[in-house]
């Protein structure tokens, strides 16, 4: 009997229980779906650091490495396993294209994963091991002959292995690139005998040590093994941590961000769904109060009632939770998958989908917390005798409130005193359909402002700021400072000098610019383009926020492989994609620091051949790596647009029907004494977008206020500054106003079909 009840109570209140099984699919899905996609990347991450043995520490020096400092660096307490590394930008012949040329004398330390082809080789004198991403997008095959170039040095071999590396995992020429393009620039790693084959003997005499970094695994903390390491090589060295590498941080970077997500979307979707379950299991079992009574009086244990009303909720948050899983799994799925923008970004050889496992700790805790809803608003209703449960609901007496005795809510229409005094008698529905319509406000601000924010971003940065064609990175270890300056001459272009510099325990780069011909510009933190004097250094705001440094200070830095400390005025503040200080030529030719120009930056079209020109890099090709990050973007965001739709359409369904049912027998009166369905329509509409104004109100600075969190979060190594275009207040406002206005007719037809001698014949 209990059973066919249970059947016939869902299919009468079909309504609500569909729209809270999409509220709870949805909190579910977005839930699950924003910790798998985190949680899969950490894992799939892992496995290849673990697997190439990504290194703990990179010890690096323009003078290079020989084998007494490897010994010494292995012979430091609490160092596991260290290698000498090479990685050097090549030409590919005949081609555009760049490669970095790697050598790692230790594959137990920035070692490869293979992909196809044969195993690495140490010994083998001419075999390529090719980036497997580089060459699907080149069109190159195992057993394909490459000749790569550096200066007059030729390297020749054939392709024998296809694979992964974790140190490229993910693989940029440059901080000026965003995205990874693989058509262009790429790895390689060759055997130390390969590497001792192409350089000749005569040729290394003057070259000296080839290794100039050291890769070393390591448990002891950074400050450790700095003070270790120097003690070691009898002299300050630049050491980079993990962290400070752009495959590490980056992708920890991307987890940490998918952690902070997901704990603020999905919580705006549960704490919705969830709300709307309390709120909807209330009204149906006081809805459902003369039945609860008839049972009890029929002789129904309460524990047997209280089961089967539990049910419902128990019902409601399974049928939620399966599909929400499934929602989940897609959604961590659309955005990791071998064909998406995250696999251009982080070039991983494994993508399966994994869920961290409180996930299903929080799943069954909201079924749990579900079924306790309807098990604590059906207790409430079997309070009492069976005579006092067979008596329907009475809503609570409301008293006249103050406003309502004021001259000016007595010169209020008719419909908005009715509605008012709704608000007020029901407030738990109409703070639901405001948190509904807030929710929705902030998804469509947020997403549409991260829209906008990037792309006046990009315009900033890549269309004003970069002015050039053509970046050419020169070999500034093997030029005299002032050949590099007369090449600039000759490609009548803008130059920049880059050194390592070290701040504090941490290192940055220190970029020397001469900007005669206006190729490069400087973006100070209200996004404008400005020129840099010669009065002092510029720092970027992420150096400012963490040294606390301002325009007027002094700062104090140290070249590596250098004893010198400079102490220079801050002159101000920049906004940069690099992580780094700035300062003129001038400035520095008269502080007395020491440089060689290692970029020109010019608009020539046919650059002429020179034995300095490492490889060229058009600002094209920076633009078109931007392509693939965009289309994720857009994706992510139209994504959100679609959620907060669904969100407001359900919500405020959910909430109109519970309204209509509550005023069920007032509208009844109303037809009675003469309203006509138009204008009891036009009162129920009227309330919703009472509500919705409110909600955009509030909606608004809410969502601006989770933009720059996340931004903060996020975002803050591209130090991007919050734009809102008028293309997010055309979108979100009228969207979120429509979504309300649509709903709130749907319900207003209802009225239509309202019995209202049958209605006016229960008890009040």
């Amino acid at each position: 009997m209990l059973l066919k009840k249970l059947f016939r109570t869902l299919w009468h209140y079909k309504a609500q229980f569909i729209s809270m099984v999409i509220m709870v699919a949805l909190g579910v899905g977005v839930f699950l779906g924003f910790n798998v996609e985190w949680y899969s990347l950490e894992v799939n991450t892992r496995k290849i650091y673990d697997a190439t043995g990504f290194a703990d520490y990179r010890i690096c020096s323009d003078k290079g490495f020989g084998e007494a400092d490897l010994a010494a660096v292995k012979a430091i307490d609490g160092v596991e396993d260290a290698t000498r590394f090479l990685s050097v930008n090549v030409a590919v012949k005949d081609d555009t294209d760049t490669l970095a040329l790697t050598v790692s004398e230790n594959m137990d330390v920035s070692g490869i994963l293979l992909m196809s082809g044969q195993p690495y080789d140490e010994n083998d004198p001419d075999g390529f091991w090719l980036s497997d991403s580089y060459a699907a997008a080149n069109g190159i095959a195992l057993g394909d002959p490459l000749t790569l170039t550096y200066q007059t040095i030729t390297v020749e071999g054939t392709v024998k292995g296809l694979v992964k590396s974790s140190e490229y995992l993910i693989c940029l020429p440059d901080s000026a690139q965003m995205m990874p393009d693989y058509s262009s620039y790429g790895y390689v790693y060759i055997s130390p005998a390969m590497l001792d084959r192409a350089i000749p003997a005569a040729y290394r005499f003057f070259l000296g040590s080839l290794y100039h970094q050291i890769n070393v695994k390591s448990a002891l903390t950074k400050a450790e093994f700095v003070e270790r390491a120097d003690r070691a090589l009898g002299s300050t060295r630049l050491i980079l941590s993990r962290d400070e590498t752009v495959s590490w941080s980056e992708t920890q970077g991307e987890v940490n961000e998918g952690k902070t997500m997901a704990s603020i979307l999905p919580v705006l979707f549960l704490a919705i769904a969830i709300l709307t379950m309390v709120t909807t299991m209330h009204r149906i079992t006081a809805s459902e109060k003369t039945q609860i009574g008839t049972l009890k009086a029929l002789g129904f244990k309460d524990r047997r009632i209280l089961v089967h009303y539990s049910a419902y909720a128990l019902i409601i948050g399974l049928l939620g939770t399966l599909p929400g899983i499934g929602i989940g799994y897609w959604l961590g799925r659309f955005i990791m998958n071998p064909g998406s923008a995250m696999a251009t970004y982080i070039d991983m050889p494994d993508w399966s989908l994994h869920a961290p496992g409180f996930t299903w700790l929080v799943l069954i805790g909201i079924n749990a917390f579900l079924t306790l809803i309807g098990f604590l608003s059906v207790r409430k209703m079997l309070s009492g005798t069976a005579a006092d449960a067979l008596r329907p609901y009475t809503p609570k007496r409301m008293k006249h409130l103050r406003f309502e005795e004021t001259k000016r809510f007595k010169a209020l229409g008719f419909g908005v005193k009715w509605n008012l005094r709704d608000c007020v008698r029901h407030k738990a529905r109409s703070l639901m359909t405001l948190f509904g319509i807030v929710g929705c406000m902030v998804l469509l601000v947020g997403g549409l402002g991260m829209k906008d924010t990037m792309d006046a971003f990009l315009d900033v940065f890549y269309e004003k700021a970069i002015n050039y064609t053509t970046r050419v990175n020169l070999d500034s270890e093997n030029m005299d400072p002032e050949e590099g300056k007369i090449l600039a001459g000759q490609l009548e272009g803008d130059w920049a000098a880059d050194r390592a510099i070290q701040i504090g325990d941490k290192g940055y780069t220190l970029e020397i610019c001469s900007v005669t011909h206006d190729k490069v510009r400087f973006v100070d933190t209200d996004m404008r383009i400005v020129p840099l004097t010669d009065e002092g250094a510029y720092v970027c705001d992420r150096i400012a926020r963490d040294h606390g440094l301002k325009a007027g200070d002094t700062l104090t830095f140290s070249p590596y492989d250098s004893s010198e400390r400079y102490s220079v005025p801050v002159a101000g503040v920049l906004d940069s994609m690099t992580e780094g200080v700035f300062m003129t030529a001038a400035f520095a030719d008269r502080t007395g620091i020491p440089y060689t120009v290692t970029s020109v930056f010019t608009d020539m079209k046919e650059i002429p051949e020179n034995a300095h020109i490492l490889n060229r890099q058009s600002k094209q090709s920076i633009m078109d790596s931007f392509d693939t990050f965009m289309d994720l973007m857009n994706k992510m965001i139209w994504l959100l647009v679609l959620a907060a739709v669904i969100l407001g359409i359900v919500v405020l369904y959910n909430l109109g029907v519970m309204s209509y049912t509550e005023r069920y027998r007032e509208m009844a009166t109303l037809k009675v004494v003469g309203f006509k369905d138009g204008k009891i329509g036009r009162l129920l509409i009227s309330q919703n977008l009472w509500l919705t104004v409110i909600g955009i109100l509030i909606g608004i600075p809410a969502g601006i206020g989770v933009l720059q969190y996340l931004l903060t979060a996020l975002a803050s190594e591209y130090e991007l500054k919050l734009v809102l275009g008028l293309s997010t207040w055309l979108i979100s406002v009228p969207l979120t106003f429509g979504v309300s206005l649509i709903v709130g007719l749907m319900v207003a037809r209802k009225n239509r079909r309202i019995d209202m001698v049958a209605a006016l014949k229960t008890e009040e």
